[in-house]
């Protein structure tokens, strides 16, 4: 396994509310957990990106995936994609009658 080094990375993440559940999500991992709080939510997200970063380095694969994601390096320091628009939308929707 190759020796990884921590690296500081700012990551968008988004909280949404979904019934009494709080979500967190990042389009940069394709990354969510839940939570009963908004606090609750982020401390689990922050857990799932250390599992995440872990399992990754643990089996060498960190550049493939991070590429798949959209990443890019630059130098020696990798670059998430970053979201340049967020709105809502209306769609009409076919659905059974």
């Amino acid at each position: 396994m190759k020796k990884i080094r921590p690296f500081q990375v700012n990551l968008q993440v988004d909280f949404i509310k979904q019934g009494k559940s709080y979500i967190a999500y990042s389009p940069a991992l394709d990354l969510s957990t839940s939570g009963k709080t908004q606090k609750e939510a982020q401390k689990r997200f922050e857990e799932a990106v250390d599992i995440f970063f872990e399992e990754v380095a643990e089996n060498d694969c960190l550049e493939k995936v991070l590429t798949d994601l959209g990443w890019k390096k630059l130098k020696t320091k990798w670059n998430p994609p970053q979201v340049i628009k967020q709105e809502s939308l209306d769609f009409k929707v076919p659905v059974p009658a």
